[in-house]
């Protein structure tokens, strides 16, 4: 495995219409804009093979838009990117999951929307109810379900995915202490054969247990790129 990440000068802009909404890039070209704000500019950021990298900065840095990028669910607006390997996120503790159904039925949901076979799916979840440790719960609504208990089921359904880049926006934070052991073995795991972790969040101490280097972000742009030690501090 040689995963990479490579952005050079990324930039990412939202347009709004005059009631302050944010307008999707299709309906920006037939409508006219009231503002542009650009939640990324001039952003550059290269991550190598074996990596744990931490983003941090405060709410609104572009912490989780740069994420987004990085995933492939927003387009940058400038600059370029590239990304080897195959991305795995967790960006939401609900991200994906449907209150209604159970969290045996959601598991096998995701997997097959994650490009499984109905079959592997399914026996994938046997696996997925050991990870998340969810017990009885495992078949009740998910909307039943707290925020942490949420996470550990959305984490248990991407571990299942052999991915290279693992992107994680604060889902860390919802989960506790013996469950974010798991995620960090998980990242360990993961950057020893090659691949690569990056993770967003406010818990230091959290994302020191994943990453050895830090990037803090302020107002869309890299301010900071060192050990995770000396930016953390």
């Amino acid at each position: 495995m040689s995963a990479t990440v490579d952005a050079r000068g990324v930039g990412v802009r939202f347009q709004f219409d005059r009631q302050r909404r944010v307008l999707s890039p299709t309906l920006a070209r037939f409508r006219r804009a009231g503002g542009t704000v650009w939640a990324l500019r001039g952003l550059d950021l290269r991550v190598g093979p074996g990596e744990g990298v931490a983003l941090v900065g405060p709410t609104g840095s572009g912490k989780t838009t740069l994420l987004r990028v990085l995933g492939g669910i927003l387009p940058a607006d400038e600059g370029t990117l590239a990304v080897e390997g195959r991305v795995g996120t967790l960006l939401a503790t609900d991200a994906g999951l449907l209150g209604l159904l159970t969290g045996r039925e959601n598991a096998e949901l995701l997997g097959v929307l994650s490009g499984l076979s109905l079959r592997e799916a399914r026996a994938a979840v046997e696996r997925v109810e050991e990870v998340s440790r969810l017990g009885e719960a495992f078949d009740l609504p998910v909307s039943t379900y707290s925020h942490g208990m949420r996470a550990r089921l959305g984490f248990a359904v991407a571990a299942q995915r052999d991915v290279d880049v693992l992107l994680l926006d604060e889902v860390h934070e919802a989960l506790d202490r013996e469950f974010r052991a798991v995620m960090a073995e998980r990242a360990r795991a993961i950057r020893e054969r090659g691949g690569i972790v990056i993770a967003a969040g406010h818990d230091h101490h959290a994302l020191a247990t994943m990453c050895d280097r830090a990037v803090q972000l302020d107002t869309g742009s890299v301010v900071r790129d060192d050990v995770a030690d000396s930016v953390l501090a």
